[in-house]
């Protein structure tokens, strides 16, 4: 049953919502749209609320606003842990991905998870490595899936009065894509993904080229999932 309302009046989130048409454009894995958007989330210690707010690129990256604003406001203690999870239209470039782990380093109370919409330049090694080296430093990163829009859609986004159940369906291959080439970034592998943008007709391309290393080194399930292996068939 769909609500016939949009987010309440009341609710604290609200002036911290973005608008929905934002959300389709900075979100959509086959824009590649030039700005980044970050959504997030932070938890304190035991506490079951959760605070919400959004940010964007301005003179700094979007990550860099964050962890400015974050220590700016915050006075840490060592005894009090705190849960962050970052939604981003773009993953995080190579020196943003090195502040990310410095301040991560200061603040071991603070975990991190970030879940993206795109990998931002993934054919650059230095891009790359910064991704593996957050992973390393316990950071946790995943491709969006269906459940992280709607959840977006939900908690972020000043939907329209009955657009509570329109939150923007993807199709499923964009996303098993991407999730394929951050496989490839934190093993170590080549680029397997080729991302092209045709101007004229605003169309984006993806294509594949696997190589021996992929097969060998890609978990079979992510590679079933996304097609480019067959189940196997045990014959009685």
């Amino acid at each position: 049953m769909t609500s016939e309302r949009g987010p309440s009046s009341g609710d604290p989130t609200l002036r911290r919502r973005i608008e929905p048409w934002e959300f389709y454009i900075s979100y959509d894995p086959k824009e590649l749209c030039k700005e980044t958007c970050l959504l997030y989330e932070i938890k304190w210690g035991m506490s079951w609320k959760i605070w919400r707010s959004s940010g964007k690129n301005t003179t700094n990256h979007v990550e860099v606003n964050f962890i400015e604003k974050f220590t700016s406001e915050r006075c840490f203690h060592s005894s009090i842990s705190c849960s962050i999870t970052w939604f981003l239209s773009w993953s995080p470039c190579w020196e943003c991905s090195q502040a990310i782990k410095e301040f991560l380093s200061q603040h071991p109370g603070v975990t991190l998870v970030i879940y993206v919409a795109r990998l931002f330049q993934h054919m650059d090694q230095q891009n790359r490595q910064g991704l593996r080296d957050l992973v390393n430093s316990g950071v946790t990163i995943q491709i969006m899936r269906a459940s992280e829009y709607y959840h977006c859609w939900r908690n972020f986004v000043n939907y329209p009065p009955g657009e509570e159940a329109h939150w923007p369906r993807h199709p499923p291959l964009w996303m098993m894509l991407y999730a394929l080439e951050l496989h490839c970034i934190i093993l170590g592998l080549p680029p397997c993904l080729k991302i092209s943008r045709r101007r004229q007709n605003r169309l984006t391309f993806f294509r594949l080229h696997l190589q021996n290393c992929h097969y060998q080194m890609i978990p079979p399930h992510i590679l079933l999932a996304a097609g480019l292996i067959q189940p196997s068939v045990t014959w009685r």
